[in-house]
C-alpha cells in the first residue's frame, strides 16, 4: 500500500489523499460523514480503477480519518472547502465524481461550483440536505434547547458510536442546502440507493431525482441492500454506474 500523502489546503488544513495516476477523465471518491478514506468501497473502486489505468483519487475531509482537525468542529461547508481545494490541486481535467451518503451531497454542491468539470456523476446512499430534513426536523424541543445551551447533541448511529451534532453543523448546513432551488446536473448521473437503508429513506432517493435536472439521470433501487451498500454485488453495481457514466469520456 501507497503511503499516505497530505495537502495542506488555503484554510490550512491538512488532508491525507490517495491519488493514483492514469487515463482521464479522474474518478474522485468523496465518502460518507466519519468515513474515511480506506471504507471499503473507496478502496475497491481504487483497485478497479487501477485495473482499468483510470485516474483515481480518494482523501479525507478534515476532522476524518488521517487528517488534520476534529469531527466536532466541521461543518459540511468546511468539508465542501476541502472537496473543492483536494480537486482543485489533485486533478486536471474532466472529473467522474463518486458521492456515498454525505458525499452524495458533497458532489452535488461541487457541482454547483465546477460543472464544467464533472463529466459524470454516481451517488451512493446520497443524502443531500440532511442536516435540515434528517437531523432538525427530528429533534426534540429538548434537542433544539440543548444545541442552544449546550452548542451540541449527541445523536446514537447504527454503524460507529454516537455522532456529536453541534450547531454550527446545523446552522452551517442551511446555507448549503440543494433540495431548494434548482439543481443542474448537465451530465450523466446515476443515483444508487438501497430498499433497506435505515440511514438514507428510498423517498429521499426519489425527492433527488425528481428535483434535479438533466439530459442523463437515472435511479436504481437495489431491494434489501443496506447503508454501506459495500457486499460483492453492491460494488459490482458502483463499477457498472461509474463505467457507465464514463461512457465515451
Amino acid at each position: 500500500m501507497a503511503a499516505t500523502t497530505f495537502l495542506e489546503t488555503p484554510q490550512r488544513r491538512r488532508l491525507a489523499y490517495h491519488k493514483s495516476e492514469g487515463a482521464g477523465p479522474t474518478v474522485v471518491f468523496l465518502g460518507g460523514l466519519r468515513s474515511d478514506m480506506e471504507g471499503t468501497k473507496a478502496v475497491h473502486l481504487e483497485d478497479w480503477a487501477r485495473a482499468r489505468g483510470q485516474a483515481y483519487l480518494r482523501f479525507d475531509y478534515s476532522g476524518h480519518g488521517e487528517s488534520s482537525g476534529r469531527f466536532e468542529e466541521g461543518c459540511i461547508g468546511d468539508w465542501h472547502e476541502d472537496t473543492v481545494a483536494a480537486v482543485s490541486a489533485l486533478t486536471e481535467g474532466p472529473l467522474i465524481v463518486v458521492g456515498s451518503s454525505m458525499g452524495g451531497w458533497q458532489a452535488l454542491l461541487l457541482a454547483r461550483v465546477m460543472p464544467e468539470r464533472i463529466a459524470g456523476m454516481v451517488t451512493i446512499a446520497a443524502a443531500p440536505d440532511f442536516t435540515e430534513d434528517g437531523y432538525w426536523a427530528s429533534f426534540t424541543d429538548a434537542q433544539k434547547e440543548a444545541l442552544e445551551t449546550v452548542g451540541h447533541v449527541e445523536l446514537p448511529s447504527d454503524y460507529m458510536e454516537p455522532y456529536i451534532i453541534t450547531k454550527r453543523m446545523i446552522e452551517d448546513g442551511r446555507t448549503r442546502l440543494v433540495l431548494r432551488s434548482p439543481l443542474n446536473l448537465p451530465f450523466p448521473v446515476r443515483f444508487l440507493q438501497g430498499t433497506a437503508d435505515t440511514a438514507v429513506s428510498t423517498d429521499t432517493a426519489v425527492r433527488l431525482l425528481d428535483h434535479a435536472s438533466g439530459p442523463d439521470m437515472r435511479l436504481l433501487l437495489v431491494k434489501d441492500a443496506d447503508h454501506r451498500f459495500s457486499d460483492g454485488p453492491c460494488l459490482g453495481l458502483i463499477e457498472d454506474a461509474v463505467r457507465d457514466v464514463i461512457g465515451g469520456n
